[in-house]
């Protein structure tokens, strides 16, 4: 039997990492955490692209321009979308989910969700805070651990 798991090696890997301007104060922590996973990785500095766009309804649309380029070998979506008293929330939330899967499908890149949706900015906070348990940290390595997987599963030529 064989199994095929991803590593937490990605020397050579280039990623592109989309960032949510809104709610800077939690992702910026997002990014510092993802940027930091990469590295110590092994991804060179060079290699790893910050895209920041105005929200998170904004990240699927780019992480599909960013796969659609063969720039990136994975891509990272950092978020932070905090309950409020209308339903915007469910609507943001849901779109960018279904996006970002429609995106990785479409392109076969894949695409890790770091976008948090929480009750508060005390628990987004918390979710951002420094070492693996940064929720940006744990995206940037799910993004290389598949990126491994997908190249793993690349078509083989048959043999004659």
């Amino acid at each position: 039997m064989r199994t095929i798991e991803g590593s937490t090696t990605a020397a050579g890997r280039r990623v592109a990492v989309i960032v949510s301007k809104y709610n800077d104060f939690v992702t910026d922590r997002l990014q510092a955490g993802a940027v930091a996973a990469l590295t110590g990785a092994g991804v060179a500095q060079g290699d790893i692209t910050v895209v920041r766009v105005p929200g998170a309804f904004e990240i699927p649309l780019a992480a599909q321009h960013a796969a659609e380029s063969g720039r990136f070998d994975a891509i990272v979506c950092l978020g932070c979308l905090i309950r409020g008293e209308t339903p915007h929330f469910e609507y943001i939330a849901s779109a960018v989910s279904q996006g970002l899967t429609t995106a990785a499908a479409a392109t076969g890149v894949p695409m890790a969700f770091g976008v948090l949706t929480t009750n508060s900015a005390e628990e987004a906070v918390a979710r951002a805070g420094d070492g693996p348990g940064n929720k940006g940290h744990e995206a940037a390595l799910a993004a290389i651990a598949m990126a491994d997987i997908i190249a793993q599963l690349a078509p083989v030529t048959p043999r004659l």
